[in-house]
């Protein structure tokens, strides 16, 4: 990747990376008065891949039986939501750079409702499987509609805080998700869990058509077509410290979602726990990401660099990814649920330090194409998060082997983008003085 002498020359690095320009007074003020209803839709936005992947996941054993599939196609209906948020991104970001924010979020959401419908009657695995896909494309337009609202309002510190608020309120459905999930599945079958989901992206439409306004002006939409979108993007990806970031958070990210997609073997199949147990200790490992994240955005931020708090994160992630595949292959014996909880639930919290420093460190860069950065974001997250969903079914559903090795590899990769790529001892200000300045 093109260095461009970056670390050694900030000052033209300021000049190749402009601010962008100050909305004017009435429209951000207006904007500013909404601020707790903004913030409560961002918020929401960012719940849908929670909401879409975490509400499945008790069920996801009983999707096997029902279909007549094996574990690793089941979880294939979970790579397909991911892989349709990925590539979803890349076509939506650009959008939202071009039209504004709110139509590409609007018709994204109203081809979400009818996917998830689609979903809930689907009778066969490869069905299933294809309307996920187009659940996950749909759905990327609030993920990475919600990064660029926030890049539109905010900067430096207050990003990072903000990202941090967003992580409280979003951090609520993979707390309610799978809880919810387990209390459907006592009274319906997993179609019912779709028929929730169709519920909840009408209730988020109508709040999202009251309640978000345009927050990109006029005058600084991009005229151009694919030809700009990809040159943009191009540009983007030359930049070297950006895309240390992005592709260390997407590797963290596949951390997280390795996790997501093979606990509810673990806990259910290998240690006999129930859907309703599984959804509580879910739930309580999302309360350790949603504490931390707080931690982060109300302590270090401001007070401890950007940087170092991510460093920490990342170091966590791969030392708890360590001791579970140890506990895994049983150097320590048969060490039974708790143990292996109690590492994923270290593993979760200190993601609430990762997830939301590499969004605001890469988008701290990209001031002039910030629907177009987080869609690179969230695309490389997603894509990764996608390969490494079907890796931990690889061995079968007796084993929590591959789940932590999966962990394992992509929190190291996630060390080295980090120390490799993103060099921060090297750059000669702080970046998120930088960006303040």
């Amino acid at each position: 990747m093109p260095d461009h002498g970056r670390q050694h020359a900030p000052a033209r690095e300021a000049q190749r990376i402009p601010e962008a320009p100050p909305v004017a007074g009435p429209t951000l003020t207006a904007r500013r008065r909404t601020g707790f209803l903004v913030t409560l839709v961002l918020g929401g936005l960012t719940a849908v891949p929670p909401l879409s992947m975490d509400m499945y996941l008790p069920a996801l054993p009983e999707v096997t039986g029902a279909l007549h599939t094996s574990a690793a196609t089941a979880q294939l209906t979970l790579t397909a939501c991911l892989t349709g948020m990925a590539l979803g991104q890349l076509a939506v970001g650009p959008m939202s750079d071009k039209w504004g924010r709110r139509r590409p979020l609007l018709v994204g959401l109203l081809v979400y409702i009818v996917a998830t419908a689609v979903c809930a009657l689907a009778p066969t695995a490869p069905l299933l499987i294809g309307f996920r896909l187009v659940q996950g494309l749909a759905g990327a337009a609030g993920i990475v509609i919600a990064r660029a609202v926030v890049r539109d309002l905010y900067d430096g510190v207050e990003m990072a805080r903000f990202f941090s608020t967003l992580m409280l309120i979003s951090g609520v459905a993979p707390i309610v998700a799978p809880l919810i999930g387990g209390q459907v599945l006592r009274i319906t079958d997993w179609h019912g869990i779709f028929v929730v989901l169709t519920a909840v992206g009408i209730a988020l439409t109508a709040l999202v058509w009251k309640g978000l306004p345009e927050t990109l002006a006029p005058e600084r939409r991009h005229s151009g077509g694919t030809a700009e979108a990809l040159r943009t993007m191009r540009g983007l990806l030359a930049d070297r410290v950006f895309t240390g970031y992005m592709i260390a958070g997407g590797f963290a990210f596949a951390a997280l979602f390795a996790y997501i997609s093979a606990s509810p073997y673990v806990v259910q199949e290998i240690y006999g726990a129930s859907p309703q147990t599984f959804s509580l200790l879910f739930g309580i490992n999302s309360v350790g990401l949603i504490a931390v994240g707080q931690i982060n955005g109300k302590l270090l931020v401001g007070r401890v660099s950007l940087d170092k708090a991510l460093a920490v994160g990342l170091c966590v992630i791969a030392l708890a990814s360590a001791a579970l595949l140890l506990m895994a292959t049983g150097v320590f014996g048969d060490v039974g649920l708790v143990p292996i909880a109690a590492g994923l639930f270290v593993l979760m919290s200190a993601m609430g330090l990762a997830m939301p420093n590499t969004n605001a460190l890469a988008l701290m860069r990209t001031p002039h194409a910030a629907g177009s950065a987080s869609a690179l974001l969230g695309t490389s997250s997603f894509l990764v998060g996608a390969i490494a969903s079907p890796l931990v079914g690889i061995a079968g559903e007796d084993t929590a082997v591959p789940m932590a090795v999966v962990q394992l590899a992509c929190a190291l990769a996630a060390v080295a983008c980090f120390l490799g790529l993103c060099r921060p001892w090297q750059r000669g200000t702080e970046p998120t003085r930088e960006a303040e300045h």
